[in-house]
């Protein structure tokens, strides 16, 4: 996961799981419609910022999460300046870096059994319209996993090149790191296909 789930009696720690998850969606939601603008950028760190300076989080959490993802931020930074230039990949990177950190608040303060079971119980109205909740449940959980999978694959690659003694280069960087992730998809659709899942 993200973040393991941590004990506490704080706000966010005391909400439940479906109504927590929603909202945390929405505030992600709403950094990613902000304009690419600096002042945009900005105010999607500061919601980061708030968000775990709530009472029973605390910043040291953000702060570690920053450090573990950092060769993924620092990926999609480069990627993004390439292609869009330097400012438009900086608020980019801070919606990414925004949106990782929510959903990292959200494991550290909720069970994943319970964050599921919130899930479900919160889609099984749209089961009318094809909605399937505990496929959207599963989704989520795989997605929450994903991600810090991805920053494990890139942190390893980092390591191995500090080993070697190679630079930063990013096509040393990417190459690597794209083989890591296409594995990880390989892995993880071999063992949905064993239990069912198409």
């Amino acid at each position: 996961m993200l973040s393991l789930p941590t004990r506490g009696d704080g706000p966010w720690h005391r909400a439940p799981a479906g109504p927590k998850a929603a909202f945390i969606a929405a505030l992600i939601l709403g950094v990613s419609l902000l304009p690419t603008r600096a002042w945009a950028g900005a105010a999607a760190m500061a919601v980061l910022v708030l968000a775990h300076a709530v009472p029973g989080v605390g910043l040291r959490a953000l702060l570690a999460l920053l450090r573990r993802t950092a060769p993924l931020l620092l990926f999609t930074l480069l990627s993004q300046a390439l292609l869009l230039g330097w400012e438009p990949a900086l608020i980019n990177t801070a919606r990414v870096t925004v949106a990782i950190g929510l959903a990292s608040l959200l494991t550290l303060t909720t069970p994943l059994g319970e964050l599921m079971t919130g899930v479900e119980r919160g889609l099984r109205p749209l089961r009318r319209v094809g909605v399937d909740p505990e496929r959207v449940a599963l989704t989520l959980s795989l997605t929450m996993s994903t991600l810090p999978a991805m920053a494990r694959a890139a942190q390893q690659v980092r390591e191995a090149q500090r080993a070697r003694g190679g630079g930063r280069s990013l096509r040393h960087f990417a190459v690597p790191f794209l083989v890591l992730a296409l594995k990880h998809a390989d892995e993880l659709g071999e063992a949905l296909a064993a239990r069912g899942v198409r």
